[in-house]
């Protein structure tokens, strides 16, 4: 089972899956994936992109590329002491590996945003819905629709790792089997996640084919075909979950959208209340005095995290599989606290004025570049590349080395949009935005 699970292959392409010859006693599979992932341009863009606040000028808060770290190194640490769990079970494991695997799949598990956050893959999904009646729309294979009208980030990630980046539609990083199967929260498609009124799914119609492939070759496709977790992919989730439901208040506190009294009753809940007291009435300044608190709060989850992963292993390599590790957290008070921490940001974080006053400029930045590109898009799939319009000749010409040759498939062709746009960093978004507006 866990020979399935590590696998070391890789993807080149549909007939073409092989694994390293070459590993080394110094660098071996899964090294490699890491140093993939860290020097691609996808995660390069991440320091540009938007975690929570839109465009903010203070340079502590966090953006996608910090966050991505703070979570890979969670997500280290959980996996050196599964791997030391592992071997204390007698498996042929180096924890080492496992560390690196779930390192990775954490580096990459938001690599698929679109700029501007969460606020940006609304405006995405609103836009393909709203126009949904419109001839731009109307010659889209109904069945294709889905994985538009409910796009995902995470199905964006895993279509950028494993299609987009280094080789284009030849295995993208080549990523081992492993890293790519830790990197896989919702093992469904859009049109699962739909009628059985999920939320979030991890994979578009384009890569159902090649899905299917990993998760035969990991061992995770049940008999009904449909797909199970890797367990791995329990620790790179829990270890996002640590990170932002406690860093998006660090964040905030910088910001002065929330103060200390607000966080006191959670890091009671996380740290105890006589270590909360305790710094508290330090001499230290009050950020220093929330940072070492997220910390210490930071530590005891992950330390819970991985006895509830431990204690519930048999289960994640069940048929029924539970939906998340905190879920299934023994002790309440961290249980607790990881929840109240995460409903302040969706209460107060989340709403805060300027937040929101950013993020309804985003939403024009993202309709008028879906707007013009998508109408190019399809009078180049329904003319000749000659008889385009001068203006949509000069809209496609700004995607530049990201520009896509026609096509007989519109769902193909509108995915590069996709593509291109969940490319953008935020500045470049409103850039571009601006010089189709005539504002540049």
């Amino acid at each position: 089972m866990w020979g399935k699970l590590l696998s070391r292959k890789r993807f080149y392409g549909y007939g073409k899956i092989e694994a390293d010859k070459d590993d080394t006693k110094y660098r071996n599979s899964f090294h490699r994936d890491y140093d993939r992932l860290i020097f691609s341009k996808s995660f390069r863009r991440l320091a540009k992109k938007t975690q929570v606040h839109p465009l903010s000028n203070n340079d502590h808060v966090h953006d996608r590329l910090t966050h991505s770290l703070e979570v890979a190194s969670v997500g280290r640490s959980l996996g050196l002491k599964a791997g030391g769990m592992m071997k204390n079970r007698g498996e042929s494991v180096d924890p080492h590996d496992v560390a690196y695997i779930i390192q990775t799949a954490c580096l990459a598990h938001d690599i698929g945003n679109p700029p501007f956050g969460h606020a940006g893959e609304e405006v995405i999904k609103e836009w393909f819905l709203k126009n949904k009646g419109e001839y731009f729309l109307s010659e889209l294979p109904l069945d294709k629709t889905s994985d538009f009208q409910h796009l995902d980030g995470n199905a964006q990630s895993f279509r950028i790792v494993s299609q987009l980046e280094h080789n284009l539609f030849k295995g993208g990083m080549n990523l081992t089997f492993a890293t790519l199967g830790a990197l896989v929260k919702y093992p469904y498609s859009s049109d699962e996640c739909q009628s059985s009124g999920k939320s979030k799914f991890n994979y578009f119609k384009s890569e159902g084919e090649f899905f299917s492939i990993l998760f035969s070759e990991l061992g995770l496709k049940s008999k009904d075909g449909s797909y199970k977790r890797h367990p791995f992919s329990y620790l790179m989730e829990v270890a996002d979950d640590i990170c932002y439901g406690l860093l998006d208040l660090q964040d905030a506190f910088e910001l002065k959208v929330i103060d200390k009294s607000d966080m006191q009753g959670i890091f009671n809940l996380l740290c105890g209340k006589k270590k909360t007291e305790e710094v508290y009435s330090s001499d230290r300044s009050d950020i220093n005095k929330v940072s070492k608190l997220v910390g210490s709060s930071v530590n005891q989850l992950a330390l819970h995290a991985m006895d509830v992963y431990e204690n519930n292993l048999h289960l994640i390599l069940g048929e029924k599989q539970p939906t998340d590790l905190i879920s299934l957290f023994s002790e309440e008070s961290l249980k607790d606290g990881i929840e109240k921490a995460k409903d302040l940001g969706k209460n107060k974080i989340f709403n805060e004025k300027r937040k929101v006053e950013l993020e309804l400029g985003s939403f024009n930045i993202i309709e008028t570049l879906l707007d013009h590109l998508i109408r190019a898009t399809f009078e180049l799939y329904t003319n000749d590349e000659k008889c385009l319009s001068f203006r949509n000749k000069r809209v496609l010409k700004l995607m530049g080395n990201e520009a896509y040759e026609k096509s007989d498939n519109l769902y193909e062709m509108y995915q590069r949009v996709i593509d291109y746009l969940v490319g953008m960093t935020d500045n470049h978004a409103k850039y571009i935005a601006n010089q189709i507006n005539g504002m540049g």
